[in-house]
């Protein structure tokens, strides 16, 4: 299970391009690598407590787990610097108590066969795009490809960015149009 042994937490605060989110950096691994967890509303909180606990305050409006972070996307009528404290210490005391933040058993998917093609592009999004996206507090994930289109998942501090989609259309478009110019013509972010 996902659980933070008890032990001294340190956390610090990373802005990203989202002015609503703020990245809560932990010296430690709090879900499997390339795993991430979104949850948009405290209905698909269910089966994690942090975010359950987080959005008892009424500005959270989403939290995301990734790698060594959670992202908390706020709602427009408060700033990060009247709440980020707040939000910081309550993340710090729950890891530090041990508790588990998913209380689901984490699976795996089974691989499916691809195509050549869908290899190449999950290639230039781990390579090139992913790493920049999760720098600033998001998660980019394949979910299809056909007809000469890329469908991704934008999650985390990407969901609602007002940059997201500038990012998208001009730089992750442009460098799949650049990279396979014979296969991908669009790329269109879902949910």
């Amino acid at each position: 299970m996902l659980k933070a042994s008890p032990k001294n937490i340190h956390l610090y605060l990373e802005s990203n391009p989202n002015p609503n989110s703020l990245k809560f950096v932990v010296n430690e691994m709090l879900v499997p690598e390339g795993m991430s967890f979104d949850f948009p509303s405290p209905a698909e909180a269910e089966d994690a407590p942090l975010a359950q606990e987080l959005f008892m305050y009424p500005f959270v409006d989403r939290v995301f787990y990734m790698s060594n972070f959670i992202t908390v996307t706020k709602k427009e009528d408060v700033e990060w610097l009247e709440i980020q404290d707040t939000v910081k210490s309550h993340i710090k005391n729950f890891l530090e108590s041990g508790k588990l933040i998913l209380d689901k058993k984490i699976s795996v998917p089974p691989i499916q066969e691809e195509t050549e093609t869908v290899k190449k592009i999950k290639t230039i999004l781990d390579e090139y795009i992913r790493p920049a996206v999760e720098q600033d507090g998001g998660a980019i994930t394949f979910h299809s490809y056909d007809n000469k289109r890329v469908r991704v998942t934008l999650q985390g501090s990407c969901s609602g960015c007002p940059s997201s989609t500038i990012t998208l259309k001009a730089g992750i478009e442009n460098l799949f149009k650049k990279m396979m110019p014979e296969e991908v013509e669009e790329v269109e972010a879902l949910g």
